[in-house]
């Protein structure tokens, strides 16, 4: 085999290797809590402690996966029925585009819950 073929083998097995790598911490699933942001329509994220999580852009990206379901008390209409709630998410992510890939579960929680969390001051939608 040829220095060339060598080389070429090398950066083929290395790109492999780092695309498996980058794709891996998107394959775990992680608990994710905060504020469940619903502007306008298909335009949703969550706000944790650690930033913005997309969950879906009109007319691009959206998460696989059922939506909590807020009761009247755990949502504040910003926008006709749009508006913002505190929710857990059981999620695949990827951290590389922030984005949520899949909810496995999620549940709504009481306002109270995000208002209260030290962690998520100065986050509310």
């Amino acid at each position: 085999m040829n220095l060339r073929k060598i080389a070429l083998a090398a950066i083929f097995a290395a790109s492999l290797a780092g695309t498996a790598q980058a794709g891996s911490p998107a394959q775990k699933a992680q608990t994710r809590c905060g504020w469940w942001d619903n502007p306008s329509p298909q335009n949703v994220s969550l706000f944790d402690r650690q930033g913005e999580w997309v969950v879906g852009v009109q007319g691009g990206h959206q998460a696989d996966g059922d939506w909590p379901d807020f009761k009247d008390t755990q949502w504040v209409d910003t926008n006709g029925h749009y508006g913002y709630g505190c929710a857990c998410l059981d999620a695949i992510l990827d951290p590389r585009t922030r984005e949520v890939i899949r909810i496995r579960a999620a549940h709504a929680r009481p306002l109270s819950a995000c208002r209260l969390d030290p962690a998520l001051k100065g986050v509310a939608p």
